[in-house]
Order: C-alpha cells, then sequence, then structure tokens
C-alpha cells in the first residue's frame, strides 16, 4: 500500500509560477466550486504571508493553504479528486509547525462548519458564534502553542528504539507515551491484554488524557468488542474519559485488511509493527520523515471509520 504520493512545500509568492498555482487552486476550489466571488477571494495579505503548497507525484498543485501575519491560517484548499487523502491535515501542520518556529503563542482560523471536525481532529478549538464570510457560515477556531512545544528536540532524543523483543515494544511503548506531550494515535487490529496495559502505561495515559484542551488521543481498532471482553485496561480507562480518549472502528474491507499496527506521538515519535500479529517492528523517540506516512494513513483510516458504540457503558 502507497502511504505517501504528495509531498506539502513552501510556497514564495513572488515567484510568478508558484504563485500562479496557489490562485488557480483557490479559485478553483473557492470561486468555482463555493462560488466565493472573486473580490473577496484576493486580498493584500498574500505578498506578506507564509504559503504552502502541495504537490501530487507528478508535481502538480492539489492544494495551499497560508499563515498571515495577523497570526491566522486561511486560503486552505484541496483539489475536489485528492480530498480524504491527508492533504488538508499535512498542510496544517506545515502551517502549524511554521507558526511554532516563528515564536507565535497561538494560531486561529475561521473553519466552514462542515470543517469544524477536521480541525478539532487536529487540535484547534472552536469558540465564539457562526459568523458569515462570503456567503458561507464559519466558526473561529484557535490552536494553542505552548513554549514546550516550540522548544527543539533535543539531539539525544532523536534515537532508535529496539523492537525486536517482547520487553523491547513494553520499554518503546512507554518512551513514547512519555515524550507525548498532548496527542497520541493508536492503530491496533488487535490489543493483547499485555499491550497498553502496564501500571506505567496506564498512568500515561492518564497524564496525556487530562493535559488541558490539547489534549487528543485517537485509537482505531479493528475489534473492540474482543477488547472489551477481555477486560482490557486501557478500555476501561477510556470508559471513564470518553471525552478524552476517543476510539473507532473501521467499516471499509481495505482498512480491516490492514495488518499493521503503530502508535504515533506529537513529537515524531513511532512505534511500529508491520505484522500485528509477531516481531520485529521498528521505532524511534523522533523521526518526523518515517512518521508521516503512517500519520497519513491514520488520517485516512480514522475519517473512514465510526464511533465504536460497544464500548459504551450502560450505565452511564
Amino acid at each position: 500500500m502507497k502511504l505517501q504520493h504528495f509531498h506539502v512545500e513552501a510556497a514564495d509568492w513572488s515567484r510568478k509560477a508558484q504563485r500562479e498555482a496557489l490562485l488557480a487552486l483557490r479559485h478553483e476550489v473557492f470561486v468555482q466550486e463555493q462560488g466565493v466571488p472573486e473580490e473577496l477571494e484576493r486580498d493584500d495579505l498574500d505578498a506578506h504571508c507564509h504559503h504552502v503548497l502541495a504537490r501530487d507525484d507528478r508535481g502538480q498543485p492539489i492544494g495551499c493553504g497560508r499563515l498571515t501575519p495577523q497570526h491566522k491560517i486561511g486560503r486552505m484548499a484541496v483539489r475536489q479528486s485528492w480530498r480524504g487523502h491527508g492533504v488538508g491535515a499535512a498542510m496544517l501542520r506545515e502551517l502549524v509547525e511554521k507558526a511554532r518556529a516563528l515564536g507565535w503563542p497561538e494560531v486561529s482560523l475561521g473553519a466552514q462548519l462542515p470543517a469544524i471536525g477536521f480541525y478539532e481532529r487536529q487540535g484547534f478549538c472552536a469558540y465564539g458564534e457562526v459568523f458569515d464570510d462570503a456567503g458561507i457560515a464559519h466558526r473561529a477556531m484557535r490552536l494553542s502553542l505552548s513554549p514546550a512545544e516550540r522548544v527543539e528536540t533535543p539531539p539525544r532524543e532523536r534515537e532508535t528504539l529496539p523492537a525486536t523483543t517482547r520487553a523491547d515494544l513494553a520499554s518503546a511503548r512507554l518512551q513514547l507515551l512519555r515524550d507525548a506531550r498532548h496527542r497520541v494515535e493508536l492503530y491496533a487490529p488487535l490489543l493483547p491484554v499485555d499491550s497498553y496495559a502496564s501500571d506505567d502505561e496506564l498512568e500515561q495515559w492518564r497524564r496525556l488524557a487530562t493535559s488541558g484542551r490539547n489534549a487528543h488521543i485517537r485509537i482505531v481498532l479493528h475489534d473492540p468488542a474482543a477488547a472489551l471482553r477481555d477486560d482490557h485496561r486501557l478500555i476501561a480507562l477510556a470508559q471513564r474519559l470518553p471525552s478524552a480518549l476517543h476510539i473507532r472502528t473501521p467499516l471499509e474491507e481495505a482498512d480491516l485488511g490492514y495488518g499493521s499496527s503503530y502508535l504515533l506521538n506529537d513529537v515524531g515519535g513511532y512505534l511500529l509493527l508491520p505484522d500485528a500479529t509477531r516481531l520485529p517492528g521498528r521505532a524511534a523517540r523522533h523521526d518526523r520523515a518515517t512518521q508521516a506516512p503512517l500519520r497519513q494513513h491514520f488520517d485516512h483510516a480514522w475519517d473512514r471509520s465510526t464511533p465504536a458504540s460497544v464500548l459504551q457503558r450502560l450505565d452511564m
């Protein structure tokens, strides 16, 4: 399965070819598709913004976005045929990382109402009343960038982790959970009772779940009913903290046939078992390049999955 079939790059507004690519995408999505008047789509900010451009394997533009001097993300547009493939999430992460590198304490955006869930999955929080922008209902959203999140990861943390024995896996899981600041994603076709369930691991899950408004834990399980029957300790914790630990299950055969498992955190760490049923695996504390296609796969699978209603507590 090919997980990475596009890339995101910085775009220079002063370069004619890149400027034309950005404007063409925005015209296609906002003006032609959504009916936004062209005079409203363009403004005087573009020359002063940081822009990103997504391209497919052939180099064709498929998405764009910008970061304004007012600390606002906007003009997020993805070509229709590429929606649902992780392009928007990848561009958003690039813009957020740029804001962090600039030392900004917060970024904001105006989200069209159907897109609020997408931005919430990336850690943004909605606030205020619904407002109209170019005839389309929007709501303001923001993401706090704490000083800790802007600190460059020390070189000593950019290390691979052993993942050839069961003891290695347990150590790697705990290390990645400890390294995580607010966000973790877990994809698991199976959830063995001895995985993610030690006292130390559960302590880290609780810490993350209660780490504030940026807390964001997403888990995709192929068979949550089996984990429930096994009285898995992580499932019990999720039932106690349903607003912080979100669990979904896939619906499509392509997802249900995916046999790998992996854990991702928000500092570039990952633990991957190419075959979820056996060793060896691969792991690193900070390797965003390797993590990126796994995160892209997770975002796709998450969007195609449904909340695991079997885990809802009957006594709530």
